[in-house]
């Protein structure tokens, strides 16, 4: 038997159909990226947070300062680190109480003791406060820039404002991607329960390039309605760098203390210069000093610190001092990135840069990242760096005009791959943190400084007759300073 149906009824079963089989596609449509944003905001309280303090304790390890190149990053000890972020203003302040966890490596830190650093950054301007004294940081501007949008409530309202896209992850896990550009790309990683559980990204560093950074944020707890992890995990460039219990949050808390003092407004370079002998010029006018050795048909600059902007500013003057050479040679003392930041820029001009033999392995890799979030002037020139290594204890460059001696600085507890630069004619010694003269007239200190000692070590088992010394830290000097700092007697010549 056959059974004719009506049209009317086609109909309408054909239009239940197309409801059902809609109402299936909503129920399994995706979230869109501000249902996922809208969603964390409201788990973790991020709406109605302006500000936000935080304090804890633990480890940290000073970034880039390898005792050993491609060794992990040297440990310390956080006593305390409370740290104050405006995300309304776009400014954080680290206030950071710490000391040495091992012996070898770092910069900037106390061979004993504790030491407290106070860290700002607000809108594009970076500077450190030490004692009484604002010093500008714009070094540090890119980095705490991107610490202050990948802490979780900072990721949610960066992805918001970056038009960020969404993921699907396994166990109702979604990722939320975006760039802010010329500062950061990131990957913020909610929770089936709307929390930010992980950030991976990427940021500009002066010497690595793009540089990975990975962020973990466990154990949630609820301070006065706003959600926050308390522990938080960092790795950057493949090293740990902080591992951090978290002790109280202070949800809107007073950020008065972020205002931009005028000392730390003046960002630019400044670069000054001073004939040491015929054909040497100390270079300095920043925290950080270079020099320059005329040869013959050639310049060696010694030391491109910093960042693209301060040795390009550098460059820029040594080209004013001895018009028509190009520098040929740029001497890199070691590969701290304070010391390092600025290797970019030289390979741009076309130097090729002289370090000792272990770093060479070193500078290839990490030179040969690519810089896409902010690209350095050596990936606008899409230069290739060229790279000489001192092999052993000591290499030379020279020509008719002088010889330029470099030695390994032996032993000491800053860095195993530190070179100084010898000009036996002048009896000139340029070296970098193995000392840095203190003020005029102060006492030395007691006991000595380990890495002054080991350099009158090294200046002794080297022969090496010096008159001055100019270190890549602080003012030129004769080198009864340093033996005075070292209390050590001077050789009799």
């Amino acid at each position: 038997m056959q059974y004719r149906l009506s049209r009317a009824v086609l109909v309408r079963a054909a239009t239940a159909a197309f409801v059902a089989a809609s109402l299936a596609g909503c129920a399994t449509a995706p979230p869109s990226a501000a249902d996922v944003i809208a969603r964390a905001s409201k788990a973790m309280g991020a709406a109605e947070l302006k500000s936000l303090r935080y304090t804890g304790e633990g480890e940290g390890f000073t970034f880039g300062q390898a005792y050993l190149p491609n060794g992990p990053w040297p440990k310390v000890a956080y006593h305390s680190v409370v740290r104050t972020v405006d995300y309304e203003g776009a400014a954080m302040r680290d206030e950071i109480v710490l000391s040495r966890a091992e012996p070898r490596g770092g910069g900037g830190y106390p061979l004993q003791g504790q030491q407290r650093n106070d860290q700002f950054v607000a809108g594009e301007i970076a500077w450190n406060v030490v004692g009484n004294v604002v010093a500008p940081g714009p070094r540090f501007t890119a980095d705490r820039i991107h610490q202050l949008w990948i802490t979780p409530h900072g990721a949610i309202k960066a992805a918001q404002r970056n038009n960020a896209s969404v993921s699907a992850g396994e166990g109702g896990v979604q990722r939320l991607s975006f760039t802010q550009p010329g500062r950061l790309r990131a990957m913020v990683t909610v929770n089936a329960d709307g929390l930010v559980t992980q950030v991976d990204s990427v940021y500009p560093d002066p010497v690595m390039g793009d540089t990975q950074v990975s962020t973990t944020y466990a154990d949630y707890k609820d301070f006065a309605g706003v959600k926050f992890p308390t522990r938080v995990r960092q790795t950057q460039g493949g090293h740990p760098v902080l591992d951090l219990a978290i002790k109280e949050v202070q949800p809107n808390a007073a950020t008065t203390a972020l205002a931009i003092p005028d000392a730390a407004r003046n960002q630019g370079e400044r670069v000054v210069s001073e004939k040491v002998a015929d054909g040497v010029w100390f270079v300095a006018g920043g925290s950080h000093n270079s020099a320059l050795i005329e040869m013959a048909d050639h310049l060696v600059l010694v030391e491109t610190p910093l960042n693209d902007a301060r040795t390009g500013a550098v460059i820029e003057h040594v080209k004013t001092l001895v018009p028509g050479k190009p520098i040929r040679y740029a001497i890199n003392s070691h590969q701290h990135f304070d010391h390092s930041g600025g290797v970019r820029a030289a390979v741009a001009e076309g130097a090729t840069v002289v370090t000792m033999a272990a770093n060479v392995p070193y500078f290839e890799r990490v030179l040969a990242n690519a810089n896409s979030v902010r690209p350095d002037r050596m990936a606008q020139a899409n230069a290739r760096p060229r790279l000489q290594g001192v092999p052993g204890d000591k290499g030379t460059l020279s020509d008719a005009t002088r010889t330029i001696e470099l030695h390994k600085i032996a032993g000491g507890p800053h860095s195993d791959s530190m070179l100084m630069v010898y000009l036996p004619k002048e009896k000139l010694l340029i070296q970098a943190d193995a000392y840095t003269p203190l003020p005029p007239n102060a006492p030395p200190p007691s006991p000595p400084n380990a890495n002054n000692v080991n350099l009158v070590d090294n200046i002794e088992r080297l022969k090496l007759a010096v008159d001055r010394i100019l270190p890549l830290h602080g003012r030129v000097v004769p080198v009864a300073e340093l033996y005075a700092t070292a209390s050590r007697a001077m050789p009799a010549r």
